[in-house]
């Protein structure tokens, strides 16, 4: 039994601690560096003086009667409203789809090369974009003259 104890002890040379240098520590600053500039008082430069007064100006008006008129015009279009349960629908649709999307675009972004591949194709096509409708004054008119075609299109003014 003693030849066991002695054998399942380890050697004296392991059981000593062993003395392992320490790696210099950095003192990390608490607050960051600020080089000071000199600053302008008001009485110095008289834009700045008119640029507090107008701020000043803008901050004493009473911003609860801007707010009661975008409140009581929402809710004027709120009851204009006929079929309520669509928007609500709807509006619920689009959250739910930039919530899917969102999704999507974080499963994209984690696929190693897909994001390098595509950021390449983004700046492709944008170069073609510029080349094709923004280069020559002629391509500019026919982009705006598009453009005004669509708007049209989705407003139904016909002028």
């Amino acid at each position: 039994m003693a030849g066991m104890v002695a054998a399942a002890a380890p050697p004296a040379s392991l059981c000593r601690p062993i003395a392992v240098p320490r790696a210099p520590m950095r003192r990390r600053r608490l607050t960051p560096r600020v080089k000071t500039t000199p600053s302008l008082r008001c009485e110095d430069s008289p834009k700045i003086a008119q640029l507090q007064v107008q701020a000043m100006r803008s901050s004493e008006e009473s911003s609860s009667d801007e707010d009661d008129e975008i409140l009581s015009e929402l809710k004027e279009k709120w009851d204009a409203i006929e079929n309520k349960s669509s928007v609500l629908f709807y509006g619920g649709g689009a959250i739910i789809a930039v919530w899917l999307s969102s999704i999507v675009v974080k499963a994209v972004d984690s696929v190693p090369v897909l994001p390098n591949i595509l950021e390449l194709v983004g700046l492709g096509y944008s170069g073609w974009f510029v080349y094709r409708y923004l280069l020559f004054k002629e391509n500019r008119e026919e982009l705006a003259n598009g453009f005004d075609a669509l708007k049209k299109r989705i407003t139904g003014n016909e002028e």
